[in-house]
């Protein structure tokens, strides 16, 4: 019975895309990012550790920056150095998760005071993505209730834990009054804030937005993966024919997405060209068999962006190394792709960042477009021979203008994002 409306939903979506691709209308500039998580603290430690092909997961039990220990052996990516905290007077607002977003914010800071001298605050988004919120500071709670019977007096439940709270600290803190949300869609989140911020922007309800992912290591999701049996002990494999799971990383990045004009594309870091969405709500944590909705993600971004596959130099796959995902995600790959188009995973670098993965994919994408030289896919050799896709085992050129990025998750949200050193405007 509900048939007719998904249908007429799905109809009206493609031709709302269909008409922000058109040639009277502006591209969304990449004025600004900024990603800070397991290879460094800062976007520059992060994007040059990346293009060198070196890993920032370590084993848990040599971490000294684990603010927890664990009684089980897996590989993390923790975000190196201490963490500055938030100004006193914002001390309810101060967790991990804030902290590590601050310290993404300050990167891209001078960027966001252009775009509010250029649009005004009012015209401008703030769109972030996170899978966990402020979990790690209620966990640190509880351990203080059970061990004495009461909360920590700096303890706020609101302020802390709620997904909505670093959004709503950060509207503040930049002084930005235009529309701000969080989006939790586990790992595909800060992908889909790029779509959102899309809409918004040709709907014409905002001229900008700084759209973005954090997520700060905690215990519930290093237990959870284990109990689902997912957990490497080891660093992880994508790809590999002796892939075993995952691991799990912390960071946070942003990027600020404009309207084209001659100011921001004098500003230009590179063109945001579309996103692709889809939810197969096959399985609450198993990817649909056939890899339907990670091929609806990736056609879809493709005709938003007005590209086809020979465009494509370089995909950044989900990748998680947990052995059906990335069989299931190359399957779908080779038959949207084909076979030629290098494909890397990012994961054996940074751990899964959960929240935050879509943000790190997004500025490796853009970083890698404009550098034109993709890293090794780490981890992955030998690969799996039922996975018959071009997983890069070495440094490569990437030929294409375009590099997609997939970020899949549970419940079957899936998006893949479009990014290149130049606007491109779409085929026939």
């Amino acid at each position: 019975m509900f048939a007719p409306f998904f249908n007429l939903i799905r109809s009206k979506s493609k031709e709302f895309w269909r008409g922000i691709r058109e040639d009277e209308v502006k591209s969304l500039v990449v004025t600004g990012m900024s990603l800070v998580g397991p290879m460094g603290a800062s976007t520059d430690a992060m994007l040059s550790a990346l293009d060198e092909g070196r890993s920032g997961l370590r084993p848990a039990s040599e971490i000294d920056d684990l603010h927890f220990r664990l009684p089980f052996s897996t590989w993390v990516g923790v975000v190196p150095g201490p963490l500055p905290p938030l100004l006193p007077e914002d001390r309810a607002y101060d967790t991990r998760l804030a902290r590590l977003g601050m310290l993404a914010i300050r990167e891209i800071r001078q960027a966001i005071e252009r775009a509010i001298g250029r649009w005004g605050a009012k015209r401008i988004a703030i769109l972030i993505g996170t899978s966990t919120g402020g979990l790690d500071a209620t966990e640190a709670a509880y351990a203080n209730w059970c061990e004495y019977g009461f909360l920590p007096e700096h303890f706020d439940l609101s302020k802390q834990h709620d997904f909505n709270a670093f959004g709503q600290y950060l509207r503040a803190h930049l002084g930005l009054k235009g529309p701000a949300y969080v989006i939790s869609t586990a790992c595909s989140s800060s992908g889909k804030v790029h779509a959102s911020a899309a809409r918004l922007i040709e709907l014409g309800i905002v001229d900008a937005a700084l759209v973005g992912g954090v997520d700060a290591l905690c215990r519930m999701t290093l237990y959870g993966f284990r109990s689902l049996g997912i957990l490497d002990e080891g660093r992880c494999r994508p790809f590999a024919l002796e892939r075993s799971g995952i691991n799990i990383g912390e960071g946070a990045g942003f990027m600020l997405i404009e309207r084209e004009c001659e100011e921001t594309t004098k500003d230009a870091l590179g063109y945001f060209l579309g996103a692709g969405e889809s939810a197969d709500a096959y399985n609450m944590s198993s990817p649909e068999p056939s890899g339907r909705g990670a091929k609806e993600a990736m056609r879809r971004a493709m005709e938003m962006a007005g590209i086809d596959p020979s465009q494509v130099g370089l995909l950044i796959a989900h990748g998680t190394a947990t052995p059906q995902n990335d069989v299931v995600e190359a399957m779908a790959i080779e038959e949207v792709l084909g076979r030629e188009v290098p494909v890397i995973s990012t994961k054996a670098y940074t751990g899964h960042l959960l929240g935050a993965a879509g943000i790190a994919s997004a500025v490796f994408a853009l970083h890698l477009a404009r550098r034109r030289k993709a890293p090794p896919s780490l981890g992955s050799s030998p690969i799996d021979s039922a996975i018959r896709i071009r997983v890069l085992e070495d440094f490569a050129h990437i030929a294409g203008p375009v590099v997609l990025a997939n970020a899949f998750a549970f419940g079957g949200s899936n998006v893949c994002l479009a990014f290149s050193s130049e606007a491109i405007r779409p085929c026939n």
